[in-house]
């Protein structure tokens, strides 16, 4: 450290020592690997949500529901959200109901079991990677404090070895250490934000399945008792 650094941030960061250096490198790529994450859980919820409206509307429509299972499965088609809700809950009320002495309410029972597995597939599949937001957005401050302090550590040792301290020579080594706790919460902000907003969608879109489960196990009862 020396008192002619340069103070810019690229400055201020080759200035700093190995360890603090690399603190930050860690919380960039942290940063870099959180926004990839936001933009992608971002796209997979918003077609989660739409892919929901466009089956309820296609299942409320009057639409029959052995067409409607047809539909989904034609050409090996991946089924998604509701869809995947449906067809596990169509497809073991039939192969039950098919069955000789089985009865309405273990008919009923199989049904309601498979959409629940499949209702809990699809939650986990859309709240993937959610931990890691959250982890980032309370580990990533600690991590920018324990480089502002090793660096603001180290500027007080180098002052112990001249006789007559300055705030010129103080000043970028606390500076260069306070880039890390700006890194730190530049990486937990975002996360933070992006988790508690795709939670309460995800919450949403849960609650959604969960309505559609419930009505449809209605339709099925009905129909197994007729």
């Amino acid at each position: 450290m020396n008192g002619a650094n340069d103070m810019t941030i690229a400055g201020l960061f080759l200035d700093a020592s190995f360890l603090v250096q690399a603190i930050m490198v860690l919380l960039l790529l942290i940063s870099v690997v959180s926004w990839a994450l936001i933009f992608q859980r971002s796209g997979v919820l918003n077609t989660a949500a739409r892919k929901s409206k466009q089956f309820e509307d296609r299942f409320w429509s009057g639409v029959d529901l052995s067409q409607l299972s047809s539909e989904l499965t034609a050409g090996n088609k991946t089924a998604r959200g509701l869809e995947s809700l449906f067809i596990a809950g169509y497809r073991e009320f039939m192969r039950l109901r098919q069955q000789k002495g089985v009865s309405p309410e273990a008919v009923m029972d199989g049904t309601h079991r498979a959409m629940r597995v499949a209702h809990s597939r699809e939650v986990e599949k859309l709240e993937q990677n959610l931990s890691f937001l959250a982890t980032v957005g309370s580990v990533t401050p600690y991590i920018g404090l324990f480089g502002t302090v090793w660096g603001i550590m180290n500027s007080f040792i180098a002052l112990g070895s001249v006789k007559q301290a300055t705030l010129a020579m103080v000043a970028p080594g606390i500076a260069e250490a306070l880039i890390a706790t700006a890194m730190g919460l530049f990486a937990a902000i975002p996360a933070v934000i992006a988790y508690n907003r795709f939670t309460n969608r995800l919450q949403r879109i849960e609650t959604q399945y969960e309505n559609f489960l419930e009505e449809f196990s209605g339709i099925l009862h009905r129909k197994a008792h007729s």
